[in-house]
């Protein structure tokens, strides 16, 4: 797309969400635009959904509009722009026109979420959330430097480039060498901290110097406790910093706060969270390891059912932590792959709906419109437009999440590991960051084969099991007819009686 086609998103997304003076804030992850606002009674869900660069919604701690991998990137600097503009008094984009949409599910997605929203404002889960805002910018980095080590090692592997091949290596390890000093930035910029401190306390995880220091008995190691460390480290660095903003004068505070901020945490890090959030990493590798080896099969089947759920909670961001964990060990994580069963279920699911329901025009076209999101990862327009409204087939999509889940689990019970580089992309978009011990062709056979799995068994489910009678005889049926000719021979009329 062109950078007008990308301000011509901006500009229509930018009146539906209640205009320049609604927004208090504007970020994005890997598919979503993020905005803060005023005033959530302000925003047309409606027309947001029908504008055809807009895959779905979810209306959480902010409200996210899903564009997809790629566009998100491009139209959030343009309607950061169009904010700025129109507070500064610039013209504002006119209202797009609505178009016709399955509304009737569009409305029940919607009153779901908001029934999920109020369920869901726990201390723990809100904290949750926040630990995945920590890590949600580092995505796009963790992606770009996971395909160049994908690279690096199919070069290794066929002996070709010898001497590009470090070099690639270099590329891709850099930011994974320093990933802690990014975490704990972002932990201190999300909980209200100074970021530069959070960033300069993570940085001594890394530093090569830590080898010199002993606790509990042990030299301690760079890198030691990982990201992990890094948060605990960085949010502790906020508690300290806090705590001198209140209690050092005014005339001392440019001095004392963040000389006492970084020594106290500092302190702490070294004797104390290093040692304690090594000890959780190795767990947590360990755990994995041990899962997928003894109950491969079972667990995968357990993941790939659970996962559209936590997806649909807005939950799964949770998991990046241990995700980067893995990946931080082994060089990628093997869960990623289990997990991304669930997008090939509820694309299954979703065919079956569009074969089950052939005369209501407004699902299919729906449905159109949001499997090659579908197909790339991107579950929310199918789960938030399709599934989840109408019941029974998001049940059926988490069984097909199941199987494809348990396929591969099995062969990591077998022995053949295999894990993704980076975290973000699911579906297809997976294939460049596979990785593992068999190989390139095995492993990517296996993961084709656990998506074909979740792709058959979600739309048998859903084709045999997702529907009642009822269901049927309420949904098969088209909302918005297009009106007949006015040339047309009259249809005969039914005797009244």
């Amino acid at each position: 797309m062109s950078p007008d086609t990308h301000r011509a998103t901006a500009a229509a997304i930018l009146p539906l969400v209640g205009g320049p003076d609604n927004i208090t804030s504007v970020a994005h992850c890997m598919t979503r635009l993020r905005i803060g606002l005023h005033d959530r009674a302000l925003v047309q869900d409606e027309s947001l959904k029908a504008l055809p660069a807009v895959l779905g919604v979810v209306d959480d701690d902010t409200y996210q509009i899903v564009l997809g991998p790629g566009a998100v990137a491009r139209v959030t600097p343009e309607f950061e722009a169009l904010v700025e503009e129109g507070r500064a008094g610039a013209p504002r984009a006119a209202e797009p026109p609505r178009p016709v949409t399955a509304a009737g599910l569009a409305d029940r997605g919607a009153a779901l979420r908001e029934a999920r929203k109020a369920r869901n404002a726990t201390p723990l889960k809100l904290f949750l959330r926040r630990v995945a805002n920590i890590f949600v910018p580092l995505i796009p980095a963790l992606i770009g430097c996971g395909i160049i080590a994908g690279l690096a090692g199919v070069l290794t592997n066929l002996g070709l480039l010898p001497t590009l091949v470090p070099a690639l290596a270099a590329i891709a390890s850099g930011f994974m060498s320093l990933i802690a000093v990014f975490v704990g930035y972002n932990t201190a910029k999300e909980f209200g901290g100074t970021a530069i401190l959070g960033g300069a306390v993570a940085a001594i995880i890394v530093f090569p110097g830590v080898a010199k220091i002993e606790a509990f008995g042990e030299h301690l190691s760079p890198g030691q406790g990982g990201v992990l460390g890094a948060l605990a480290a960085a949010y502790l660095a906020v508690r300290v910093e806090r705590l001198c903003r209140r209690w050092v004068p005014e005339a001392l505070d440019a001095l004392v706060t963040p000389t006492l901020t970084v020594l106290v945490a500092g302190l702490a890090t070294l004797f104390g969270l290093m040692f304690l959030a090594g000890e959780v990493s190795a767990a947590i590798g360990a755990g994995a390891t041990w899962l997928l080896a003894h109950g491969g099969a079972f667990a995968g089947l357990v993941l790939g059912g659970l996962f559209l759920p936590l997806v649909m909670l807005g939950l799964h961001q949770a998991l990046i932590p241990i995700h980067t964990t893995l990946i931080e060990q082994n060089g990628y994580t093997v869960l990623l792959p289990i997990l991304a069963m669930a997008g090939a279920g509820q694309v299954g699911a979703a065919i079956a709906v569009y074969v089950r329901l052939p005369r209501n025009r407004s699902i299919r076209t729906t449905i159109r419109s949001a499997l090659p999101a579908g197909f790339l990862g991107v579950g929310e327009p199918l789960i938030y437009g399709v599934s989840l409204p109408l019941g029974r087939p998001f049940v059926t999509a988490c069984v097909g999440g199941a199987a494809g889940g348990a396929f591969v689990g099995l062969f990591n019970q077998l022995g053949v590991a295999f894990g993704s580089t980076a975290i973000g992309p699911s579906g297809w978009a997976l294939f460049p960051l596979l990785h593992g011990g068999a190989g390139t062709v095995p492993t990517l056979a296996i993961y084709g084969g656990g998506l074909a799995v979740g792709y058959l068994v979600g739309f048998l489910a859903t084709y045999f099991f997702g529907f009642t009678r009822q269901m049927l005889a309420d949904l098969d049926t088209d909302p918005d007819p297009e009106p007949t000719s006015t040339t047309a021979e009259p249809a005969k009329q039914p005797a009244l009686t």
